[in-house]
């Protein structure tokens, strides 16, 4: 009897799970990519959105570095150090965002 119970509800079980195995559609985490250039558009916007707030987070901590120095010659140098970094790094995500849409108009011809 208990294992004639344990096979039914089990073979309930298993017609349910069929009914449900396809509801749910799951999004595509790269958006609406078409082609292959529109994913390397995707994984660069990526990437240099990384570069950008990693740059901004430097700046951050420039700040903070000249605001703790109290005078110090090497805080102060070390902050000017970061604070020139962070600008260069800014610099590399910009030029990338230019450098990224340049590439697209010359690949695909569309302004």
């Amino acid at each position: 009897m208990k294992k004639s119970s344990i096979f039914s509800i089990l073979i309930i079980g298993l017609g349910f799970a069929s009914l449900a195995s396809a509801q749910i559609q799951l999004p595509n985490p790269l958006g609406n990519v078409n082609d292959f250039a529109t994913l390397l558009n995707n994984i660069a916007n990526y990437v240099t959105g990384i570069i950008g707030l990693l740059a901004i987070i430097m700046f951050l901590w420039a700040g903070i570095l000249f605001l703790t120095s109290a005078g110090n010659e090497q805080r102060i140098t070390s902050a000017k150090k970061a604070v020139f970094y962070a600008i260069i790094g800014l610099a590399i995500a910009l030029s990338g965002a230019g450098l990224i849409a340049l590439v697209q108009v010359i690949i695909t011809g569309n302004v």
